[in-house]
Formats: C-alpha cells, structure tokens, sequence
C-alpha cells in the first residue's frame, strides 16, 4: 500500500525526499562547523601560553554573588602594578 501511495504521488514524494535530505545535510553542516570553530578557538587559547594572567576590574561580588556598587570598588593602582612587576 505504502509503495503504491509513492508511485501515485511521485512529485509529493521527491519533495519529501528533497526535504529530509536537505534537513539531514544542514544538520551535519553545522555540526561540523560548530566542532571546527571550538578546534579553532582551542588552538587560539594554547598558542597564548600558560604566562598570561587576566584582570578584570569591575567584576567583583560581594557575599551572596550580588555585584558590589562601582564607587565602592577598588580598582588597581599603580603601586599594585608596580608590585606584580617585581613578582
């Protein structure tokens, strides 16, 4: 039954084809991208070294996560600079 429904609607059922086909491709296309930015994004992050240190100043939180008010931050001096340096 099911063979004779595709030969009687042939069009209807290379459409369908058309689809599930185009749908499994796009889903392989953009796995394979999305492996290959985070492969690309891992051998950025190796090339930098083991010697960078980051800081970020304005992400602090208080107790409980809750972000502390800017005015009451403190922020780097140049003396705290200057000590990292000798270190």
């Amino acid at each position: 039954m099911a063979i004779k429904a595709i030969a009687n609607n042939k069009f209807r059922s290379f459409l369908s084809m058309l689809g599930i086909i185009i749908g499994v491709a796009a889903v392989i296309v953009m796995m394979a991208i999305g492996q290959g930015s985070k492969e690309s994004i891992r051998q950025n992050i190796s090339q930098m070294g083991s010697n960078i240190i980051m800081i970020r100043p304005g992400a602090d939180r208080g107790p409980g996560g809750v972000r502390q008010d800017p005015s009451a931050m403190q922020t780097l001096k140049p003396e705290d600079y200057e000590k990292m340096m000798r270190t």
